[in-house]
């Protein structure tokens, strides 16, 4: 924040103006649920970068907005449904619930984001494929700026005699192609965690 001055007021007084300058950037943290990330590629080190920036941006004030997708199975308790300890929501952060792979689809999240003046998101989670793709293309849809953090999303694995391909693979096809992706008006980037700047 800086002081501006104003000319004085009437009456000889010199009135002051507060300026502050609000961050219109937002960070997502989509499905990074306990349950979900079971199996999924280089967990550990995708949770690690994800809490890593998540500390950045509540640091320099930018929103961090949790998704977490809705698993109604008898075989899945309550419990491990909750997002990740190590990147577990702090006071402050927003929490949404979502029933689709689309993170913008019958949520607040695009009220939300308007709400706080964001006009880029810096999207993480699980999984690359599906939420995280998705929550992307939405989101420019819904005319934000993009920047996909290229190691802060993972998807599961896969057996070696599967015909999909491997969950490495899935990764970088998904960086590629959102490094070169065109949306009319739209800025999107790939960058890895460590060159995200959220000042």
């Amino acid at each position: 924040a800086m002081l501006t001055p104003e000319p004085p007021a009437p009456g000889g007084r010199l009135r002051r103006a507060m300026v502050t300058s609000m961050p219109d950037t937002a960070l997502l943290v989509v499905d990074m649920q306990i349950a979900l990330l079971m199996g999924a590629h280089e967990t550990g080190a995708c949770l690690d970068r994800v809490a890593e920036l998540a500390g950045r941006a509540r640091a320099a004030g930018v929103p961090v907005v949790y998704l977490r997708q809705r698993v109604d199975h008898p075989d899945v308790p309550a419990e491990a449904l909750e997002i990740h300890p190590t990147v577990a929501p702090r006071p402050g952060d927003t929490v949404l619930e979502k029933d689709s792979a689309d993170s913008f689809l019958g949520t607040d999240l695009d009220a939300v984001l308007r709400g706080q003046g964001v006009r880029r998101v810096v999207v993480t989670g699980l999984a690359t494929e599906y939420c995280v793709d998705s929550t992307c293309r939405s989101a420019l849809s819904h005319g934000y700026d993009l920047l996909l953090v290229a190691d802060g999303h993972t998807t599961p694995t896969r057996p070696a005699d599967s015909p999909l391909p491997a969950a490495a693979q899935v990764i970088v096809h998904h960086n590629a192609l959102f490094a070169t992706i065109i949306y009319a008006g739209r800025t999107v980037r790939v960058l890895p965690a460590a060159e995200v700047d959220l000042t």
